[in-house]
């Protein structure tokens, strides 16, 4: 099967285009080094030695700004979430679970080991976090995509280089020093359905002279929103064996009450119908339909602006980086729920004569919440370099970074009035009533007085703040007969700080919208570090050469004490053209502040409960577990959210980790000219790791454990009344472990056929293993070959790659992204949708320069209309849509020209 997988992966290369240049042997083209750097050399991520290659530092993949051209990419959220290495949950337009406080922050997920555990970076050095507040990962998309020279995506552990957060990896993105003149570019997309638009305008002004340079760049970007009915009508769900249909939710737009003999009714669902009328409930006939009153992709509009400069003052160098990015980004909700009214046989609304309970009404009347964030994120940096007499380069920088937001969200219900609505001794039906007495029961049946009365617009306030300061140094201490022997040192401070000032009404759990507290905290890092290479031999037989690096960092983490960690790799090149390659390190990651002091908030998450229709599942310890758990035999899960708290975890402690490459890299030049393979075998282990672990896991782990024996059993609530969960915890804790292998596999060719250029990349990842041990001695979480439940995906097989072919004045690429099969992480072997299929999204570009400054192009992204598989524990539109592309065949026009 896996002798299947890469053969499948190299037929890849015939619908593929080089997006990627990975372990490239020479720069990028397009790009050149600082002017403080020596020839031929470059500050390459994964190490503070300055090179002349990134060859030897470790598995990593180099995207360059012409590569990110060719494939129609506007962004990097999209660049960096199409690699093969991305995998698990990550923030993006065509999710409704992006992170937690932070929506519409584009975040990168490498090893789908987390976003925290993925260090973003620019120019190499870090970046504030982006979001609504005390958030742990910075906006993607906060930096000009047109003044990138490159992305650097290293794809393995760098926490003694960098210090905590690289556990997974880094992504470095490196900004341009070439650019002379004024160049502007703009782009317009829209897809097949005529939705989901979106217009981007960049411009971009440098100048470089003997002494330095200055470049401004500027980002306008606008997305507009596709109604996730249009993709999925509804949410489906296998209610007869082999047949999907449509399941909506029990919170009625009527409302569905309980009569004090356990028989539940649902009121008039008719506009203009008879107030009064109720009704035996029937899910089939009462339901409501939630996908038209939520977005397969969410608006965004952005403006993102950069200035970077350095100037020679003589015996040292001055630069400066500005960063500025403005984003106001909506999603709409479904309307709210109230739930549990006791309303009194007594009320004048109340036609049933018996003392009922509303257990859920939907207030619809007012129409779908709107959910609106407008953030403001900048960052300063201002630092000198330059060389001593020994040839010894030098660099001292400060950065501070800011982050602040406000979101809210309209028609939230005020729990307060709306008790007070209720009780008559309070409220009046006299029109202008300044408590308007309120009936509930039946659709159409709230006055606009009413409505004005009950429902508020909440406003939260929030942020995040950066002061970095750094000082390190670089050189060659002496020289070997094989080569000079390198040392790099460094010091740093670091203080993060998130805050969350949630609305008072959300704060007092009066608001009818996820309930949060307040969020504050500070950490702080003091670090120093040193690096070594050694170049061992070089030029006698079987070892052209051999260096061996080393590198130590010493962490000082106010809230959690001292650590040490360490890494050494290996780099042999055996005889010309055949490169092996191999690096052991540790990590140790602490809390961060959302982790730490987030305030717990509920939410009504997508969650799949087993024990719907477990009389009929044929599992004996199901069946006997949700029967103990009092769980009625025709019990059916009444729609596909379960209220889920959520938030941060005091008592988390700090997560280490070791992980290990080795690898290899060919290049047959004698052979086959312009090729490199490369393979590298990963390896992760983390103890202590810090996870929330999602709520349809939980409940599954629970309900197959023998007699609810397991420690998630106690993580949820059942109602007494119906069976239902009405309280879920999935905040987040340190589990026992998490263990992940896997293997990347590389092609890069490039090859001319009279005067055609043709140039081809393909990355390929196997993830061999990734299992979670939820607590010390507890059964094993599979998560290797899964996806659904909340986690994202985590097939066996992805891939990218792109082909380019180019004649003159015409280019022609087409880029292909490959997700391969995986199972549902909760659903029984036998169910519609538990393994899905291999999907392949095709996207080609046609492009023509006029000159050596201006292009247009045209582009087909999901060429074939590719739909999202069926997933039966989906977070939304029936799929993972962490995962799969929502937003089907579209199409794009690009301009670019220069002055």
């Amino acid at each position: 099967m896996k002798t299947a997988r890469i053969l499948l992966a190299a037929t890849m290369l015939s619908p593929i285009a080089p997006a990627m240049a990975q372990t490239a042997t020479q720069d990028e083209p397009g790009t050149q080094a600082e002017p403080a750097e020596a020839p031929g050399e470059i500050l390459v991520t994964g190490s503070r030695i300055r090179r002349q290659d990134i060859a030897g530092v470790g598995p990593a993949t180099v995207v360059s700004s012409e590569q990110i051209e060719n494939t129609g990419i506007v962004n990097v959220e999209t660049l960096l979430q199409r690699l093969p290495a991305n995998a698990g949950f990550a923030g993006n337009q065509s999710s409704a679970y992006w992170t937690g406080n932070g929506y519409g922050t584009a975040q990168v997920n490498l090893r789908g080991l987390g976003i925290k555990r993925t260090l973003v970076l620019l120019n190499n050095r870090r970046l504030v976090a982006g979001g609504t507040g005390a958030n742990s990962s910075p906006d993607l998309n906060m930096i000009p995509v047109v003044a990138l020279a490159r992305a650097e995506v290293l794809k393995d552990g760098a926490s003694a280089i960098y210090g905590a957060d690289a556990m997974a990896g880094v992504v470095n993105l490196v900004t341009r020093t070439d650019v002379n003149g004024f160049a502007f570019s703009a782009r317009s997309g829209i897809t097949e359905r005529g939705d989901g638009g979106d217009y981007s305008i960049d411009g971009m002004w440098g100048m470089r002279g003997d002494r330095g340079g200055i470049l401004i760049a500027a980002t306008y970007q606008k997305t507009e929103p596709v109604n996730m009915a249009s993709r999925a009508p509804c949410s489906l769900s296998e209610t007869t064996p082999g047949k999907l249909a449509c399941v909506n939710s029990a919170s009625t737009i009527g409302g569905r009450a309980v009569l004090p003999n356990g028989q539940q009714i649902n009121f008039n669902q008719v506009v203009g119908g008879n107030g009064n009328f109720y009704e035996p409930y029937s899910a089939a006939k009462h339901n409501f339909n939630s996908n038209p009153f939520l977005n397969a992709v969410n608006p965004i509009e952005r403006i993102s602006t950069g200035v970077f400069a350095d100037y020679d003052l003589g015996p040292v160098e001055l630069f400066g980086e500005a960063l500025y990015t403005h984003r106001r980004s909506d999603q709409i909700a479904t309307p709210g729920t109230l739930r549990n009214l006791s309303i009194s046989a007594a009320n004048p609304t109340n036609p049933t004569g018996q003392n009922i309970v509303l257990v859920q009404r939907r207030l619809a009347e007012p129409g779908p919440r709107q959910f609106f964030q407008r953030t403001d994120t900048w960052q300063g940096t201002l630092g000198l370099r330059g060389k001593l007499g020994n040839g010894w380069a030098w660099e001292v920088a400060g950065a501070y970074g800011r982050n602040t937001a406000v979101d809210g969200s309209t028609n939230v219900a005020n729990l307060q009035r709306v008790g007070y609505s209720l009780d008559t001794s309070r409220c009046s039906f006299t029109p202008g009533a300044a408590i308007p007495c309120a009936d509930y029961l039946g659709f159409g049946d709230l006055t606009p007085a009413v409505l004005d009365y009950i429902l508020v617009t909440t406003r939260d306030r929030g942020g995040n703040a950066l002061l970095s300061l750094t000082a390190d140094m670089n050189g060659d201490l002496f020289r070997l007969p094989a080569g000079s022997v390198s040392f790099a040192a460094g010091v740093s401070y670091r203080r993060e700080k998130g805050w969350r000032n949630p609305d008072p009404l959300t704060v007092a759990g009066i608001a009818n919208t996820n309930q949060q507290s307040p969020i504050s905290g500070t950490t702080t890092a003091k670090e120093a570090y040193a690096e070594l290479s050694v170049p061992l031999l070089s030029g006698t037989p079987f070892f052209q050469s051999l260096t061996i690096d080393g590198a130590i960092r010493y962490s000082d983490y106010d809230l959690f004490g001292s650590d040490w960690n360490y890494k050494i790799s290996a780099d042999w090149t055996i005889v010309e053209g055949v490169r092996v390659r191999g690096t052991y390190g540790t990590g140790f990651r602490v809390p961060n502040v959302p982790e730490l002091f987030g305030g717990v908030s509920e939410g009504n998450l997508t969650t799949t409960d087993p024990c719907s229709r477990y009389s009929t599942s044929g599992n004996a310890t199901l069946i006997a577990n949700c029967q103990a758990s009092g769980v009625p035999a025709g019990y059916v899960q009444l729609g596909t959210t379960i209220l889920t708290t959520v938030g941060g975890n005091q008592n988390l402690q700090p997560e280490s980790s070791t992980s290990w490459t080795v690898g290899t890299v060919l290049q047959p030049r004698g052979i086959l000219p312009g090729l490199t393979l490369t393979a590298d075998w990963f390896d992760i282990d983390i103890t202590g790791a810090i996870r929330a672990i999602p709520g349809s896991t939980k409940l599954g782990i629970c309900y197959a454990s023998s007699g609810l024996s397991h420690p998630f059993c106690g993580d949820f609530r059942r109602s007494a009344l119906t069976g239902e969960v009405t309280y879920l915890s999935a905040q987040p804790i340190n589990t026992g472990r998490e263990e992940m292998s896997g293997l990347d596999l590389g092609l890069v060719y490039s090859h001319r056929i009279g005067q055609l250029q043709l140039t081809a990349d393909l990355n390929v990842t196997y993830l061999d293993r990734y299992v979670i041990q939820p607590f010390p001695g507890g059964a094993p979480i599979i998560f290797d070959g899964h996806i659904g439940g909340g986690n994202g995906g985590y097939p066996k097989w992805r891939g990218y790659g792109v082909l380019t072919a180019k004649r003159d004045a015409i280019g022609f690429t087409w880029s292909t992204q490959w997700i391969g099969t995986a199972t549902d992480f909760n659903a029984a072997p036998t169910a519609i949708g538990y393994r899905t299929p291999d999907t392949f999204y095709h996207n080609v570009q046609l492009a023509f320069d006029v000159d050596g400054r201006t292009r247009f192009s045209l582009g087909i992204d999901n060429l074939f209309d590719t739909a999202a598989p069926y997933i039966p524990s989906f977070t939304d539109g029936n799929t993972d849509t962490m995962t799969y592309d929502l937003m089907r065949r579209r199409f794009y026009a690009s301009f670019r020209t220069a002055f």
